[in-house]
């Protein structure tokens, strides 16, 4: 039987690549919608022109998780079974879409990881960011009795009916560690997939202060034992021992 999804893409401020990229994705997925957070720079014009995807728009900038979550309730108002997100700067490869989608048919969230395996041409990443994620990464693994190797990629699948039991109200980048903390106190079942290391945005701003690594780190801790706390609320418990999870590193 076929599964129904869905290829979502956040977008903000990418003029510069988001025609290229959305030329590829549609090669790849049948349906797609991209969710325009807010765009000043003409990205909302181009997407205008096309009538391949659904668009999807914040009046206002509102935040990575946002417009994440807009796609998200997309997918669960439609019927999709399985919804993939890939970012617009052309860091994710359209053609590994259809493993995502394989692959999300017997996990709840498939999460690429750019530390799994190394591919000819991988990028360097800048050493700040590599340093939070792996510290972030560690600290999730940890507390959480998971078995990340990267917390902050982007190039997901996930189960629509996973999404229904999940309340994302993180908006901004630590959108993913609220999701990771529900998931993984839901006792969900993750997968981690290979993608290859591409940098292409060097110089993106987390906003303001959070730019600082240290500060990012702080917040993003709180971020991690409020979602903990809320879920504890609801009657949830760390895991005791590892949640379904899995690595695969083909």
């Amino acid at each position: 039987m076929t599964t129904r999804w869905l290829a979502a893409l956040p977008v903000y401020n990418e003029a510069g690549s988001v025609n290229e990229v959305l030329d590829q994705v549609v090669q790849h997925a049948q349906n797609v919608v991209v969710v325009n957070d807010g765009s000043t720079d003409g990205t909302a014009e181009q997407l205008q022109t096309r009538n391949d995807i659904i668009t999807l728009t914040h009046p206002q900038n509102r935040g990575y998780g946002a417009a994440l979550n807009t796609a998200f309730q997309y997918a669960m108002d439609n019927d999709f079974e399985v919804i993939v997100t890939l970012d617009c700067d052309g860091q994710h490869e359209p053609q590994r879409i259809p493993r995502f989608v394989s692959a999300a048919t017997t996990a709840d969230i498939v999460s690429g990881s750019r530390y799994l395996k190394t591919y000819p041409g991988d990028s360097a990443p800048p050493a700040q960011r590599l340093f939070v994620n792996r510290t972030i990464t560690r600290q999730l693994n940890q507390l959480l009795g998971l078995q990340l190797t990267d917390a902050f990629c982007g190039f997901k699948a996930y189960r629509v009916d996973a999404l229904r039991s999940l309340n994302v109200t993180e908006f901004g980048y630590a959108m993913p560690l609220q999701l990771w903390v529900q998931a993984a106190m839901r006792r969900m079942n993750i997968i981690e997939i290979p993608v290859p290391l591409i940098y292409l945005d060097l110089s993106r701003s987390f906003g303001g202060q959070l730019d600082q690594a240290e500060v990012r780190l702080k917040y993003y801790n709180e971020v991690i034992e409020r979602s903990v706390r809320e879920m504890q609320a609801l009657g949830f418990s760390l895991p005791e021992s590892k949640p379904a999870s899995c690595q695969e590193c083909p």
